[in-house]
């Protein structure tokens, strides 16, 4: 292997860490950086720029945040709310699998911050150590992603399909594979996170805090005002979006009179999402101005940069070294497809981005020969995200934890996370390669 292919990594690895140190944004800014060093230094050809990805994220964060400001997701919210407090009791279950189902439905993990003080109060109510529920439902926020149809995950996984040819495979199998997985990894990491941390009773520590004062007692949480058109705007939404999968599951209904092949998946997701940003417009009548101010929206062009740069470094790395990559990797890759998971894993870790993971790397497996459909199964280990626990909503969980017990630990990497967090992706790849042996 040419010295060049490992000055060319190193380089690409270093855009990543320092991308990493900025977050989101500051991925895409230094994978630009990186692209422009390895074809300007190495005579790297750049490849074309993700398009097809970055449209079909535009089209859902459109989509998902006009609903947003007509105060959508308010409502869902809402009603996650209502469902977390009618069941105290078995709030470890209920609050991860709530967390999982309206992300899913939203395709954004960023609907776990409104719940975590919800999921604290209750469960301090309940006598229950908070750190169970609260860390397992960060966990499942982020596993829904990688089940949902409009997540910015889901349309990278998309793209790859597109880019590749993988005409046999797309959004039918994501769904048909990652929802049950990503469920079953969710459930048992909850089970396990029952039994995780002493009772509040027997826990010195937590009694030692609460003689202190240093625990924050629960308050009721002040109501927030939905919007009138906030509930009309979700089912708008979420109509459109039965309609897009639907779309995915039967071909004959996105197949055009006089056509015999149906149109592909990303197209019908760009047009069904701008379709569904208008009829939500005109339903339900939001300042178009505060649709770019959401959180959503900020959120989908965070992922969108940071995909723009990375996807495209690492689209043009892999292009220019695909012999020596298969040649290197390749054997150990067709002989056990499944250590292509570490890989997934690991890299999430550095860039805390399923979607920016799944584009700079899934393009990797495919071009090693990995079947799609033992692609799609390891797609859940995109959210290694918890590993180092720094992400936006491990910290959120951490401050809205009022008594203490949701932490980083002494050595960092023993923190309240690492355990239900290491059970649902493990579960959630070994319950889809299952799925996959059954069905392929």
């Amino acid at each position: 292997m040419a010295i060049t292919f490992w000055i060319e990594l190193v380089i690409v690895l270093a855009c990543i860490f320092i991308g990493a140190r900025f977050n989101g944004v500051g991925l895409g800014i230094w994978g630009g950086v990186g692209l422009f060093v390895i074809s300007m230094v190495f005579g790297v050809t750049p490849t074309a720029p993700p398009v097809d990805v970055l449209l079909i994220i535009l089209g859902v964060v459109t989509a998902a945040a006009t609903m947003d400001a007509a105060g959508g997701i308010d409502w869902l919210v809402s009603i996650a709310e209502r469902i977390i407090r009618a069941n105290p009791k078995y709030i470890t279950i209920i609050a991860p699998l709530v967390t999982w189902l309206f992300t899913f439905l939203a395709g954004t993990g960023h609907i776990v911050y409104p719940l975590q003080p919800v999921i604290y109060e209750v469960a301090m109510s309940a006598g229950i150590r908070p750190e169970r529920p609260m860390a397992v439902a960060t966990i499942a926020s982020q596993q829904s992603i990688t089940a949902s149809p409009i997540s910015a995950a889901t349309a990278a996984m998309l793209g790859m399909f597109a880019a590749y040819n993988f005409t046999d495979f797309g959004l039918p199998q994501i769904l048909m594979i990652c929802v049950p997985s990503t469920l079953v990894g969710v459930i048992i990491a909850g089970f396990i996170s029952m039994h995780l941390g002493r009772e509040l009773a027997d826990d010195p520590e937590f009694q030692a805090r609460v003689k202190a004062g240093l625990v924050n007692l629960p308050k009721a949480g002040e109501k927030k005002t939905i919007k009138p058109t906030a509930r009309r705007s979700a089912i708008v939404f979420l109509i459109f979006v039965a309609i897009a999968v639907a779309s995915g599951l039967i071909p004959e209904l996105r197949t055009l009179p006089g056509s015999d092949k149906p149109v592909g998946m990303a197209t019908v997701l760009e047009i069904f999402m701008l379709v569904n940003a208008a009829a939500i417009l005109v339903t339900c009548r939001p300042k178009v101005d505060d649709i770019v101010r959401t959180a959503t929206m900020r959120a989908g062009l965070v992922a969108m940069i940071g995909i723009f740069g990375l996807a495209w470094l690492g689209d043009s790395f892999v292009a220019a070294n695909k012999a020596d990559l298969i040649n290197t990797v390749g054997d150990i890759a067709r002989a056990m497809p499944w250590t292509f998971a570490f890989v997934l894993f690991f890299v999430s870790v550095l860039l805390y981005s399923q979607a920016a993971t799944a584009r700079a790397v899934m393009p990797l497996g495919a071009a090693l020969g990995i079947p799609c459909q033992t692609l799609i199964a390891m797609y859940p280990a995109v959210n290694g995200y918890f590993f180092i626990p720094t992400y936006g909503s491990l910290v959120a969980a951490i401050a809205f934890d009022g008594s203490g017990t949701t932490r980083i630990g002494k050595y960092v990497l023993n923190h309240s996370f690492m355990i239900p967090g290491l059970v649902a992706t493990i579960i959630a790849v070994s319950t889809g390669l299952l799925i996959t042996s059954i069905l392929y």
